[in-house]
């Protein structure tokens, strides 16, 4: 809070002395008292002044950078420390159904009812299995793993969610800030187009070369190469209601190129089924 302080009162001198600066000039002109010397001084004050300015400009984008990435953390920090006592909630759940599986015997002594009994027990655990992969809590960047973990719990009951670790180190030189943005756009949209019957949702993390990669795949119907080629233009949208759409696989495009990373997009075909499949290296 010192330096914060130190830094306001040099702000305020700068502004200041711009001021007398600049009326001084003109005193001096219209007192034809001007020379030489004295409009060497006044640079000497003027890039003094400059440089304070440009100062400023530094630490405050710093500091607005800063509190982004403090929202985030609170943001999705929270949701982290969720998704472990889930985790291990669903740990001890899955000890106790082992546990009356392997009892079974006890109560069924046929062979056949007891397989039968097993099996539709097996059925009733996978269906209310958590959404969420287990290995999002074992990821480095636990910020992202929060999101992620928020992102799919937020997502409708329909969409069946498959997620994919394939490194637990994720490594990438782009702020929290920004990562969210990114992966928060392309998940967004894959979710909003999910129907009760297209209504799977692949997402792949892994990173390599010190850089993240995240592939998130979804099953569209009538999409054309041509529409595709105009995804990351400003304002383009596919969807009906057009108005305030088609910014945020713009923005998202803008802030990966910007960090020397890319986004790309591929229509595929699995089965009779069109698949739409992003894929960001950043």
């Amino acid at each position: 809070m010192a330096e914060l302080g130190r830094k306001f009162l040099y702000r305020i001198f700068c502004v200041a002395a711009l001021i007398v600066t600049v009326y001084l000039m003109i005193d001096l002109s219209l007192s034809h008292t001007l020379d030489i010397k004295v409009m060497v001084l006044f640079g000497i004050i003027f890039s003094v002044i400059f440089f304070g300015f440009l100062d400023w400009g530094r630490n405050y984008a710093a500091l607005k950078r800063n509190e982004e990435e403090l929202k985030i953390y609170k943001l999705y920090i929270k949701p982290m420390e969720e998704l472990t006592k889930d985790i291990r909630a669903r740990q001890h759940e899955f000890d106790n159904h082992m546990n009356a599986i392997l009892n079974m015997h006890v109560t069924i002594d046929n062979y056949d009812e007891l397989v039968k009994a097993q099996s539709a027990y097996g059925r009733e655990i996978y269906d209310d299995r958590s959404r969420c992969s287990p290995s999002l809590l074992r990821i480095s960047d636990k910020i992202l793993a929060g999101f992620l973990y928020s992102k799919i719990l937020a997502a409708p009951e329909y969409v069946d969610v498959d997620l994919q670790v394939l490194s637990q180190e994720i490594v990438t030189s782009v702020s929290e800030h920004f990562l969210v943005e990114i992966i928060g756009v392309l998940v967004d949209n894959a979710f909003e187009a999910a129907t009760p019957v297209r209504n799977q949702v692949e997402m792949v993390l892994d990173a390599k070369d010190d850089k993240l990669i995240f592939m998130i795949k979804n099953q569209v119907e009538h999409l054309t190469m041509g529409e595709i080629q105009h995804f990351f233009e400003k304002g383009y949208s596919t969807k009906k209601n057009r108005e305030g759409r088609g910014l945020g696989l713009y923005q998202a495009n803008r802030i990966a190129i910007s960090h020397n990373g890319e986004i790309t997009v591929e229509l595929l075909d699995r089965a009779g089924i069109q698949e739409i499949c992003f894929r960001v290296e950043i």
